[in-house]
């Protein structure tokens, strides 16, 4: 038996069954360096998804390992209900950078923590439980996020502690508007939007959560400045807007440092996770004093912001900002929607590219545009084959994620397109 049949037994003996696992053969990942990853075979591949977006810098990037290291060998824990200098000193740089006036930060561990904590302080600021949420999106796997969560596949029960309204979001290529051009696709989102407001809410709804660019949801891309149309209509009737930036956070859309820019808008909540650890479990919140203030309760921390994971996200932070890799993001990223674009014009079972930066997605279907999951993972198996990872997501799983770490190189990107030329070509017969 080999060492990931072996792997695969024991998984499957003690680990849920609804525990998603990638290829019909799972492989385990034991070792990385910069942009490629090793397995427990000794095989090694390039790896552009990053364990879903989340080693945003590189594998082994020597100056986080040794921050790491160095705070290791000091502390590993404190709770929150003692000062601890280095989540001081993220909170203090991730305020100023997150665009949002007398700013307040709060650590989490994860980005499902990140949205309760945002759900929570909405509703409890504006005294309702109704929230609006986008069709196909994708906030967290707690019994709160799964309620806001607009796809079937990944909401495992219809209990909700709130009264959730689904707006349309920017998928024009399955909307009911999505003939429309931009303009006119999200002036008739907007109009449904408040036509939703007078005819299924009770007029006092708490915030609307949205993802500036879909993740699980397939890197669903909308026109620029349709949240900013929206939040218009929001403001208006005092309802908050929270941006889920788990995915879009620090500089991976090239063109702005949090997805939310792309629409000329500040949110009242911003929630972080994933590339900010670079692997490390930490995520949190970001809101307006008055708004991260108003809970009238006691709370504490254990983990989040401890001293080991804001010492590693420091220095993956500042790695972030002293290489500039927002701009490297948006270079590789137009590489790469090249190389993608070039490939759809030769593949007609590639119905979109999408996405901005190093965030990309590539929707596969069938002559008549129906959805072709099989496909979809019948290609992500080709491309294991050729010794590159990449990831799927979308409403029917037909869409393929493609996010390197922003570190990516123009070689790198080079490489990845040829192997998933031929992986898509193989998939396809053609």
């Amino acid at each position: 038996m080999s060492v990931h049949s072996e792997l695969l037994a024991r998984h499957q003996r003690v680990m849920p069954d609804w525990l998603a696992l990638y290829y019909e053969q799972p492989i385990s990942l034991v070792d990385g360096k910069g942009r490629r990853v090793t397995d427990a075979e000794g095989v090694t591949y390039l790896d552009f998804f990053g364990g879903i977006l989340t080693t945003m810098t590189g594998y082994n990037v020597p100056e986080i390992v040794e921050a790491i290291k160095a705070q290791a060998e000091k502390m590993v824990h404190t709770s929150t209900l003692y000062l601890i200098e280095p989540q001081i000193e993220l909170a203090e740089k991730i305020a100023e950078l997150s665009g949002i006036p007398d700013a307040k930060v709060f650590f989490t561990n994860s980005g499902t923590e990140a949205n309760d904590t945002a759900l929570m302080l909405a509703t409890q600021y504006r005294r309702s439980n109704q929230v609006l949420a986008i069709r196909g999106s994708y906030h967290g796997k707690s019994h709160s996020t799964v309620a806001i969560t607009g796809q079937r596949s990944w909401s495992a029960t219809s209990l909700s502690p709130f009264d959730v309204i689904y707006v349309h979001g920017g998928y024009k290529l399955r909307s009911p508007f999505g003939h429309l051009p931009d303009d006119e696709f999200t002036a008739a989102c907007v109009a449904d939007l408040e036509n939703l407001l007078e005819v299924a809410t009770a007029g006092d709804v708490a915030a609307m959560i949205a993802e500036p660019i879909q993740g699980v949801g397939g890197f669903v891309t909308p026109p620029d400045g349709f949240f900013g149309a929206m939040k218009e209509v929001l403001d208006r009737h005092g309802i908050l807007f929270i941006s889920d930036e788990v995915q879009t956070g620090w500089g991976r859309t090239g063109e702005h440092f949090w997805g939310y820019q792309a629409h000329g808008i500040t949110p009242d909540i911003l929630t972080f996770a994933k590339g900010l650890g670079n692997g490390l479990a930490i995520a949190g919140v970001v809101a307006r004093a008055e708004i991260m203030d108003c809970l009238g309760a006691n709370s504490i921390s254990t983990f989040g912001g401890n001293p080991l994971s804001t010492a590693g996200a420091l220095a993956n932070l500042d790695y972030v900002l002293r290489h500039d890799l927002q701009s490297n993001a948006f270079k590789m990223g137009g590489q790469l929607k090249e190389g993608l674009d070039s490939i759809a014009a030769e593949v007609p079972e590639i119905l979109e590219v999408r996405g901005k930066g190093l965030m990309l997605g590539v929707e596969l279907g069938r002559p008549d545009s129906a959805p072709d999951p099989a496909l979809t993972a019948k290609v992500m198996e080709e491309a294991k084959a050729g010794r590159l990872l990449i990831g799927k997501g979308g409403l029917y799983g037909n869409t393929l994620r493609i996010a390197p770490p922003l570190t990516v190189t123009a070689d790198e990107i080079a490489e990845g397109l040829d192997i998933l030329e031929t992986a898509v070509k193989r998939a396809t017969g053609g």
